[in-house]
C-alpha cells in the first residue's frame, strides 16, 4: 500500500500518548520526521518511535522535500502560524483541535491551504469513531423520533503547570473541552448553532475552569453543555433527547475498545455496542485517503468554521476576552 510520509511539528503529550501510537497503526502512514524545540528532544522521539529523521526546529522539517503531510499538536496559540507556514511549503495539514483561537483565524488557515493546493483537516479524532457513525445513523433513521435537544458534559482532572491552564496559550475549558461538546451536538444535528450563550468561572490565570453553555440550532433544536477542569476523575457523558426516546451515551470522547450506549423508552432499556478502533489511527488513515484517493475530509472546512464560530459566541458571552 502506498504511504504518506508524515512529519510532526512538536513533541507534545498528545502526540506521544495518542497520535503517534495511532499513526504507527495506520496502514497508509510512514513516520518520517519529528521536530522539537530542541534537537535532543526530537532525537528522543525519533529513537523511541522509529522516525527516520529528527530536526531541532519546525522550519527545518517543513523545508524537507520528502515530508508530504504534517501533524500539528502545538499549543492553540501557535496553530495558525504553523499551518500557514506548512501551507507555504506545500504540506498537507492535520491540525489539533481547536484549529485556532477564532473563526477568523480558522478561515484564514483554510484559505491558505486551499490556495496552496493542500488538504487541511482539524483533528477531531473522535468524530471518526464508529460510535459517532452509529449514533448518527440511529438518529437519521428515526430511532428516537425527532431529536430536539442534546446534553453533554466533559470534565477532566485539574492541571498544574500546563499549557491548558495558561491564558497566553489559549487555555481554558472551552478551548480544551468545549470544542468537543459543541462539535458533538453539531455533528449529530448536521448543522452549526445559530446562537450561543455561556457562563463561566475564571481562575486567577484568567482562564475558565468551568463553563456551562446553551446553543440554539436551526429548527428550534437546542444543545446544553458543561465543561470543566477539576481535581477529580475524568467524566464524559451525553444524552440525546427525541420525542420517542432518549439515547444515553456514557462513552468517553476518543475511547477505544468495546463501547456501549443505551436507548431509554419509558421503563425499557436497550443496549447497543460497537468495537471502536484507536481513533487517532482512523483520522490519520482518513487524511491519507484524502491525499492518495481523493476522499473528502470527514471533518469538513465548513464544519470547522461553524464550530469555531460557535466557540466565538460562547467565549464572547462568558467574558473570556475581557
Amino acid at each position: 500500500m502506498e504511504k504518506i510520509r508524515w512529519g510532526i511539528l512538536g513533541t507534545a503529550g498528545i502526540a506521544k500518548e495518542q497520535t503517534i501510537p495511532g499513526m504507527r497503526m495506520a496502514k497508509n502512514c510512514e513516520l518520517y520526521a519529528i521536530a522539537g524545540r530542541s534537537l535532543e528532544k526530537a532525537e528522543q522521539f525519533r529513537d523511541e518511535f522509529h522516525f527516520q529523521k529528527a530536526y531541532g526546529s519546525y522550519d527545518e522539517l517543513l523545508e524537507d522535500p520528502e515530508v508530504e503531510a504534517v501533524y500539528i499538536p502545538l499549543p492553540n496559540n501557535l496553530h495558525k502560524e504553523w499551518v500557514l507556514k506548512a501551507a507555504a511549503c506545500k504540506k498537507h495539514v492535520l491540525c489539533e483541535k481547536p484549529a485556532s483561537g477564532s473563526a477568523a483565524d480558522t478561515k484564514e488557515m483554510i484559505q491558505a491551504c486551499d490556495a496552496a493546493g493542500v488538504i487541511f483537516m482539524e483533528a477531531f479524532a473522535y468524530l471518526h469513531s464508529p460510535v459517532m457513525k452509529e449514533l448518527k445513523k440511529q438518529i437519521d433513521n428515526g430511532l428516537i423520533g425527532n431529536v430536539n435537544m442534546i446534553e453533554s458534559v466533559f470534565f477532566t482532572p485539574g492541571y498544574e503547570d500546563d499549557i491548558r491552564i495558561r491564558r497566553d496559550t489559549l487555555g481554558g475549558s472551552v478551548y480544551d473541552l468545549g470544542c468537543y461538546t459543541i462539535s458533538f451536538a453539531s455533528s449529530l444535528f448536521g448543522s452549526v448553532p445559530l446562537s450561543g450563550q455561556a457562563v463561566s468561572h475564571f481562575t486567577g490565570e484568567k482562564i475558565d475552569d468551568l463553563t456551562t453553555g446553551y446553543l440554539m440550532y436551526p429548527g428550534g433544536r437546542r444543545a446544553v453543555f458543561s465543561c470543566g477542569m477539576f481535581p477529580y476523575q475524568r467524566g464524559d457523558r451525553s444524552f440525546i433527547y427525541g420525542d420517542r426516546g432518549i439515547l444515553e451515551v456514557p462513552v468517553r470522547f476518543n475511547a477505544e475498545g468495546k463501547q456501549k450506549w443505551y436507548l431509554v423508552q419509558d421503563e425499557k432499556r436497550t443496549e447497543f455496542c460497537v468495537d471502536a478502533p484507536q481513533n487517532y489511527m482512523l483520522e490519520v488513515e482518513q487524511l491519507g485517503a484524502c491525499i492518495l484517493n481523493g476522499e473528502a475530509p470527514l471533518v469538513s472546512h465548513e464544519f470547522s468554521i461553524g464550530v469555531a464560530e460557535a466557540m466565538d459566541m460562547v467565549l464572547s458571552s462568558c467574558g473570556y476576552g475581557e
